[in-house]
């Protein structure tokens, strides 16, 4: 999938990978949705519970996502991701006590756009990444056994990638009726480029290496797909999904939506907080 807007270049690419028999991963683009008014809302999303169960959890969940944030009239972005994630979880949740299964989830890592603010929705291990000026930052955290290792300080940034237990999630959709989203919002500026992608992407792609291939895309067709080859290449043992945005030009933000205070810091404070957890130079 592939589209060019005034203000954005994004391109979004799903793979297989070289090992899965089938793909649990989806993702989806604001294409046909009124994002003048609501925002531009990407999302990735790697589904888990066996064959069929993950690739439907996944869909269905981006599907019940986008019909909640586009579908209702809602006074904010933060306020429409929030509705998005429980209908997406609910509708993943009911689906399993429907079909019998013992276990159906996905993560989800969403994106939304408005003016020049972005809001994030994260559950589990799917990323999201900012890179500006040649710089790669991981704005979300891993919902992982793994990452609660990371963040208490048991286990170095480095060694996750490598880890057995980098991959058993923590809070997913649709495993209990409620779920805990991240949610996080950050000013943008021009020129700045947005990578969503599924753990088969970045588990064998160190964060720095985003800003590099990033450097040699011209296009946001080109970087999602450099980052699908260079997982590939890797050999990753998983799906590979990519989602890439190229941010030319920014109109203010909407009433509501500015950058009054609020529980979120600026981009600059919170990256220089961030940066020495997720960045590995």
């Amino acid at each position: 999938m592939k589209h060019t807007a005034p203000e954005f270049d994004y391109s979004g690419l799903s793979h297989i990978g070289p090992v899965r028999e089938d793909n649990q991963d989806s993702i989806q683009l604001p294409d046909g949705h009124p994002f003048e008014e609501r925002g531009w809302l990407v999302a990735v999303a790697d589904g888990m519970g066996g064959y069929a169960h993950g690739q439907v959890a996944s869909k269905l969940a981006l599907e019940k996502m986008f019909d909640a944030v586009y579908g209702e009239k809602i006074l904010s972005a933060e306020s429409a991701l929030k509705r998005g994630v429980e209908m997406a979880n609910l509708g993943v949740f009911k689906l399993a006590q429907q079909m019998g299964v013992g276990r159906m989830g996905t993560t989800i890592t969403a994106a939304c756009v408005v003016g020049n603010q972005l809001y994030l929705a994260h559950v589990g291990d799917s990323r999201a990444y900012l890179i500006r000026d040649h710089r790669a930052i991981c704005l979300t955290e891993d919902h992982t056994t793994v990452g609660e290792l990371v963040r208490m300080k048991i286990l170095p940034p480095d060694k996750v990638r490598t880890h057995a237990q980098r991959s058993i999630l923590t809070r997913g959709f649709g495993l209990t009726m409620f779920v805990k989203p991240d949610i996080t919002k950050h000013t943008l500026k021009p020129g700045d480029r947005l990578v969503l992608c599924s753990d088969g992407v970045w588990s064998v792609i160190e964060d720095h290496e985003f800003a590099d291939v990033s450097k040699h895309s011209k296009r946001a067709h080109d970087l999602s797909q450099n980052l699908i080859d260079l997982a590939l290449k890797r050999e990753t043992d998983d799906n590979a999904s990519a989602i890439a945005v190229h941010i030319h030009a920014l109109t203010p933000s909407p009433a509501g939506n500015g950058n009054g205070r609020g529980a979120f810091a600026p981009i600059k404070d919170w990256l220089s907080r961030r940066s020495m957890l997720f960045l590995n130079q």
